[in-house]
Order: C-alpha cells, then sequence, then structure tokens
C-alpha cells in the first residue's frame, strides 16, 4: 500500500475498483506527463449510491457525499493509469457538475467533498483549479460527476 492509500485508510476511506466506461470512450488518457480521467459518476461497482437533483432528493450534505464517491472513483482510475497514487505530482484541474433543480447556487458547496478529500489527501499538490456547475441532469440521474486532470512523476 503506498502512502495515499494509507492516508486514504487513516482517513476511513476504500479505494473501491476503477470505475468501467458505460459508453464508447475510455476511462483515461495520459499524454506526456499528465493524465486526465473521463468523468465518473457517484457510483459504486456499477451501482449509483446517490440520485436525483440535490434540492429536491439529496440535501448539499449528501451531495458532497456524492463528490467524495466520485473522488473515490476519480482515484481508482488514477491508479489504473499510474499503478500508484503517490505518481501524482499536482492536480490540475477539476470539474464538477451538480444534478441539481433550476436556480440551484451551492455547487460549490458540494463539489467541496471532491476537492477536499484531494487536498486532505496530496495537501497543496491538491489544490486545483475548478469548475462547480449546477445542470439538469446527469447519467444514470446520479447526483454529482468529476473529471480531473493531474500530473504526475
Amino acid at each position: 500500500m503506498d502512502l495515499i492509500e494509507a492516508k486514504l485508510a487513516e482517513l476511513g476511506f476504500v479505494l473501491p475498483s476503477a470505475p468501467v466506461p458505460a459508453a464508447s470512450y475510455v476511462p483515461f488518457r495520459i499524454n506526456g506527463n499528465t493524465l486526465v480521467i473521463s468523468g465518473v459518476i457517484s457510483a459504486r461497482d456499477g451501482v449509483p449510491t446517490h440520485t436525483g437533483q440535490v434540492g429536491r432528493e439529496q440535501t448539499v450534505e449528501s451531495g458532497f457525499s456524492a463528490a467524495q464517491v466520485c473522488a473515490l472513483n476519480t482515484l481508482a482510475s488514477i491508479k489504473a493509469a499510474l499503478g500508484s497514487l503517490s505518481r501524482v505530482r499536482e492536480f490540475i484541474y477539476v470539474a464538477g457538475y451538480v444534478n441539481a433543480v433550476a436556480g440551484f447556487d451551492k455547487s460549490p458547496q458540494v463539489i467541496n467533498g471532491a476537492s477536499d478529500l484531494f487536498v486532505g489527501l496530496y495537501g497543496n499538490q491538491g489544490r486545483h483549479a475548478r469548475a462547480a456547475i449546477a445542470v439538469a441532469g446527469l447519467p444514470r440521474n446520479a447526483t454529482v460527476e468529476i473529471q480531473v486532470t493531474v500530473t504526475f512523476e
């Protein structure tokens, strides 16, 4: 177990299996020392953990948890791509999408579930540029989806 996985366990999280693409795309692409992870939803082993819109079926707090699930799936994809989470040099960008009711303005608080986990694991190297966008729907009615770009050694 590498240092990042040990820290993840200390925080009470378990690294899931890497998600399998659900359509015509690849789970990640590498270009030089940049790794782009395809969007991952709030699901575990292919089964959504959080469904529905924040502001209707979900709360900001449960949306935060859904974003944590997305972050864990992202980490699993990073490990599948690089072999070790410790190879990540820094998080560059996180695009976060929140399935929410019209007019929802708390997407940043929801996506903090992912951002806070990355910073908790990687410190300053986990800080990233970000978008947090409310949308009318996501694949499989998931509550959250994120897409992440990192650099690695």
